[in-house]
This record gives C-alpha cells, sequence and structure tokens, in this order.
C-alpha cells in the first residue's frame, strides 16, 4: 500500500470531506445575526486563494449589506424568476413557482464575486486556447468560499436568476468585469439532509458509476 508524507491527518480529513458532502445551496434557512468581520475574513482569504490559469487572479469581492442595493437585486430577479416560470407547463410549474430560490433579503449579507476578463492583460499563461479559464478560475474562488463558509457554520445561496448586464448596472461594474457569482450568506437554522430540489423532487442526483468513462467517452470505467 502506497502512503504519502504530505497527506492530512484523519481528523482533517474528515473535516474536508464533510465540508464537501455537507455544503448546501441555502434559501430559505438564514438567520438575522451578522457575520463577525473576523470570519467574513477568513472566508474571503479563503475564495483569494483559489488557483487561477495563469495566476491572473480575475475575481473582485462586492460586499453588499445596504438594504437598498439588494432590494434593486431583488426586483431583478423577481423580474427574471418571472421568466423562467414560463418555461413551465403544468405539475412542474407549480413546483417551479413553489420553490425558494433566493435569500436576498433575509440573509444578512450578499456577495457579488466578479471576474475581470481583462485581468493579466492581453497574453495570460494558459489561456491562449482556452479563453474562459478566467471564469472557470473564478468558480474555483466561489467554490472555495462556499466550503470554508460551511465549516465556519455559514449558508451560501448562489441567486442565478438575474441578467448579467442588469445586475451590472445595478452593481456599477465597470466594462470587462462580469459578475459571476450573486451570493447571499448567513448563519442558518440548519443544514438540510439533501440538497433542496433533490429533497422537493425537482432533480435527484446522478449515480458516479454512470457518469464514469475510462479513457475515451462510452468506454466502461470498470
Amino acid at each position: 500500500m502506497t502512503t504519502s508524507n504530505h497527506c492530512f491527518s484523519d481528523a482533517e480529513r474528515r473535516g474536508l470531506y464533510r465540508a464537501i458532502h455537507e455544503r448546501r445551496d441555502v434559501r430559505s434557512q438564514f438567520l438575522p445575526d451578522r457575520i463577525p468581520h473576523d470570519v467574513l475574513a477568513r472566508l474571503l482569504q479563503a475564495a483569494h486563494h483559489a488557483p487561477s490559469v495563469g495566476f491572473m487572479q480575475p475575481w473582485d469581492f462586492i460586499v453588499i449589506e445596504s438594504r437598498e442595493v439588494r432590494t434593486s437585486v431583488l426586483a431583478l430577479f423577481d423580474q427574471e424568476n418571472d421568466k423562467a416560470a414560463e418555461r413551465f407547463t403544468g405539475d412542474r410549474k407549480d413546483l417551479y413557482q413553489g420553490l425558494k430560490l433566493q435569500g436576498i433579503l433575509e440573509s444578512p449579507l450578499n456577495l457579488c464575486i466578479t471576474c475581470d476578463r481583462n485581468r493579466g492583460g492581453p497574453h495570460v499563461l494558459g489561456r491562449n486556447s482556452m479563453v474562459d479559464t478566467d471564469l472557470f478560475s473564478t468558480c474555483l474562488a466561489v467554490q472555495n468560499l462556499w466550503l470554508a463558509a460551511r465549516a465556519e457554520g455559514i449558508g451560501v445561496g448562489w441567486v442565478s436568476i438575474l441578467d448579467p448586464a442588469q445586475l451590472s448596472t445595478v452593481l456599477n461594474l465597470p466594462e470587462g468585469v462580469y459578475p459571476l457569482a450573486y451570493l447571499c450568506l448567513g448563519y442558518v437554522s440548519e443544514f438540510l439532509d439533501q440538497p433542496e430540489l433533490e429533497a422537493k423532487g425537482w432533480r435527484a442526483r446522478l449515480p458516479l458509476d454512470e457518469l464514469l468513462h475510462r479513457d475515451t467517452w462510452g468506454q466502461p470505467f470498470s
């Protein structure tokens, strides 16, 4: 059996995997308690330590406490959510309209993680062939923050039902800066045993063994 001198302790590994498996997209369980400054600083540091292609670090973080700004963002959500509901019919539409898909005002803090698509200049190492690696890198910052938040007992909800151009206007983003993730953060009353969309019957988790391939697509892994 091969072992590594670089692996974490058993307790540290359990904590990491627990954060991964118990992370939830939170919409309905937010408490009004403020996030202490030192805790927020740890979350932002975790996000800032994400890997990025060419070490471009394309992210910025807009911490949003203003009720006025959040109310404006909620209006954008309501507009887009009404449009989204029209894509469904019958029972599926009823289920969609019954889902709680944001906690913009209920959470004590909103956070927009942006991607500066010009950071690093026109020639970023590793970005010549895959130009969207700046977006991929910013997603890693989101995941870092999300896992750190779970370890701190803080829930995170990603509000994706927003028009990026309109959100950019509300947040006064400069040209070339894309609002990749609009997040709601706060302590919660509980972390659900299952993702909420799974528990409400919207979708089930796919079996991993159906998603595995060996060497090329469609070749069985086992």
